[in-house]
């Protein structure tokens, strides 16, 4: 059986919804919502945008847990450089920060206003050297990857450039396939 490389499995740059780091947070909505509607329905969604910067080169990403801080700036505070609090909260502890901080007062419908002024740049994640995968990579490396960096996906680089990306999720149907085809 031939081994998969993540060349086999990425999503090629041009079918990734994309935006300009000077994009607003509506833009990168927009460009989202519209990736789900164009892309093939038998495939998983996007969940989310990459941004280019001026040079058409990659600057950043916007995923759902970037737009949902951006939208309730007083989560900026609560996380450290790494993006990330500490796991194992009980529920009944994390719902005491949520009141004390008083998290999501605003109305719902401020939401607009809130995504129309805020600037993609000012939120996007800045990928790390963790993030970022070759072309021919085996899917065993890229699942070391993934699992080690609880990563929803992986930039696939070539030549100092994005190329793709490679998702959690369809990694996770190669895995299962094979699984599958073992009992057949």
């Amino acid at each position: 059986m031939k081994t998969k490389r993540v060349k086999d499995l990425m999503v090629p740059l041009s079918a990734y919804a994309t935006v300009s780091e000077d994009a607003t947070l509506t833009d990168a909505v927009a460009a989202l919502k519209q990736s789900h509607e164009d892309f093939d329905k038998a495939k998983y969604r996007h969940r989310a945008v990459l941004v280019l910067g001026k040079d058409r080169k990659l600057s950043g990403k916007v995923n759902l847990h970037a737009i949902f801080k951006a939208l309730e700036p007083k989560y900026e505070d609560m996380f450290s450089d790494t993006g990330s609090m500490h796991l194992g909260f009980t529920r009944k502890y994390q719902k005491a920060i949520f009141d004390s901080v008083k998290l999501w007062q605003d109305p719902m419908d401020q939401i607009c206003r809130k995504a129309a002024q805020v600037k993609v740049k000012n939120f996007m994640v800045t990928p790390t050297e963790g993030e970022m995968i070759e072309p021919d990579a085996s899917l065993g490396e890229a699942v070391h990857q993934l699992v080690l960096g609880q990563y929803q996906s992986l930039l696939v680089v070539q030549d100092k450039q994005v190329v793709g990306v490679l998702r959690l999720t369809d990694v996770a149907e190669a895995v299962i396939n094979e699984i599958l085809a073992c009992n057949r």
